[in-house]
């Protein structure tokens, strides 16, 4: 893969992560979303799932909001060391999903976790345009510029 078309792969996972996660964002938003995330798991013949007390609505808020932000970053200055970094979230988030899955049998679950684990491999998938450049990991626009004019 060329660095352009990465550069579109990781705006691509970004804005998957807004439409994904954006309305768990806030604590007008997040009821709904977990109201139609447990009638979509119990159309897939799962349970419905357990209702949120204000404390998983604190930590569901928190993963809304970084990733809302996570989100907006990549979409406005990908890069490949970004993408390599929510490559990693993504395996990480993945492995939640799993173990979550193995403790629940919810099967909504699938639907994040097989698009979730994808997403990491493909923003792992070696880059070709780099490879004449051994050690660096380039970026599409500097997020901060280092020199300063006098």
């Amino acid at each position: 893969m060329h660095l352009n078309q990465y550069l579109y792969l990781v705006r691509a996972s970004a804005l998957y992560d807004l439409l994904m996660t954006t309305a768990l964002a806030t604590p007008w938003t997040l009821p709904l979303a977990h109201q139609l995330m447990s009638q979509l798991n119990v159309q897939l013949g799962g349970a419905p799932l357990p209702g949120f007390a204000p404390f998983h609505m604190f930590i569901g808020g928190l993963l809304g909001s970084i990733v809302t932000v996570w989100s907006l970053l990549r979409l406005m200055h990908p890069s490949l060391l970004l993408g390599r970094y929510d490559g990693a979230a993504r395996f990480l988030f993945s492995s939640w999903m799993a173990w979550t899955l193995a403790q629940t049998d919810a099967p909504v679950l699938w639907l994040l976790l097989v698009p979730e684990f994808l997403w990491g491999v493909a923003q792992w998938w070696p880059v070709a345009s780099l490879q004449s450049v051994p050690g660096r990991l380039q970026t599409s626009t500097p997020l901060r510029s280092t020199s300063r004019t006098r």
